[in-house]
């Protein structure tokens, strides 16, 4: 596998995880009652299912070309994470639902758009490095919520959970749909840049238009939604704002002979694995992770 390091993490499918995520106590407005912030992360979590379907089928492409064992095992561990990651995300999307969210729709529209046109307009070895890019992104996601700010501290346990067991195990399989673009795929230098460039557009775009339809849905004014807009964005990218220390990580990309392997230290990982360690409690293993961290600053 090109270039990847030896301290890659293994890729552990936990399955049948409790996040209690249709507890009554959890308010509409989850993340510190900020409507913005809330419905920012109730966007990443209706576009998972559908997201996930399509790095699954891309990957899917060219297993028939692919005769090494380890990678064969870590392709079915992938499936089975990602598998877990949808049924997640589909409980949750349901108490959006309840809310009045307008899931279905939005759901249905990037559907459309990653099967329908992205899959029909494009080679499979363009949407597979979409599927590296947009995985690129998301394994990027865990440095924010990890670091020393503590950036979802104000969330509710049970939905900010969440959100830490899905970063984790990003973390695990970050490599898989690389492994397979760069030596099966063969998907040169350019075009994966070029799928970085496109994913990096698309990705927040995409967030930013549903987390709006939901402000909307919730009744948020032309006006109101643009205040909410502009000091939510702010959050994002201020000078140590949610999205600040990525860059350092993004650009990586970039590198001729990158691999999201020789990228190894992931603030949390550790600690998330010896607190879920005690009681296969995801809830749990989040907050143990919080306060070891704490503890470490």
């Amino acid at each position: 596998m090109a270039n990847a390091s030896d301290k890659q993490h293994p890729i552990v499918p936990r399955e049948k995880l409790d996040f209690g995520l249709d507890d009554p106590s959890i308010p509409k407005y989850w993340f510190g009652g900020d409507a913005f912030k809330t419905r920012f992360f109730d966007a990443m979590s209706l576009i998972f299912p559908p997201g996930e379907k399509f790095f699954m089928v891309t990957v899917r492409d060219f297993r028939d070309q692919i005769n090494d064992p380890k990678l064969l095992k870590d392709i079915k561990d992938f499936n089975r994470q990602e598998a877990q990651h949808s049924m997640v995300h589909d409980q949750y999307n349901n108490v959006l639902r309840k809310q009045g969210m307008p899931v279905d729709k939005l759901i249905g529209w990037l559907d459309q758009l990653l099967f329908d046109k992205y899959r029909n307009r494009h080679s499979r070895e363009y949407t597979l490095a979409i599927t590296g890019a947009l995985e690129h992104f998301t394994a990027l996601g865990a440095h924010a919520m990890f670091d020393d700010r503590d950036i979802m501290g104000d969330a509710h346990p049970k939905v900010r959970a969440m959100y830490a067991w899905h970063a984790i195990e990003e973390v695990e399989h970050k490599g898989v749909a690389y492994d397979v673009m760069i030596d099966y795929a063969k998907v040169g230098y350019f075009k994966r840049i070029g799928a970085l460039i496109h994913a990096t557009f698309m990705f927040p775009h995409v967030i930013l238009k549903f987390a709006n339809a939901m402000l909307k849905a919730d009744g948020f004014s032309f006006f109101q939604r643009l205040q909410l807009n502009a000091k939510g964005i702010w959050w994002l990218l201020k000078p140590g704002g949610f999205a600040a220390p990525l860059h350092k990580h993004y650009v990586q990309y970039y590198k001729p002979g990158y691999h999201p392997w020789q990228e190894t230290e992931q603030p949390g990982y550790e600690e998330w694995l010896r607190g879920f360690a005690k009681h296969s409690d995801p809830v749990e293993a989040s907050e143990l992770m919080r306060a070891d961290l704490a503890a470490a600053r």
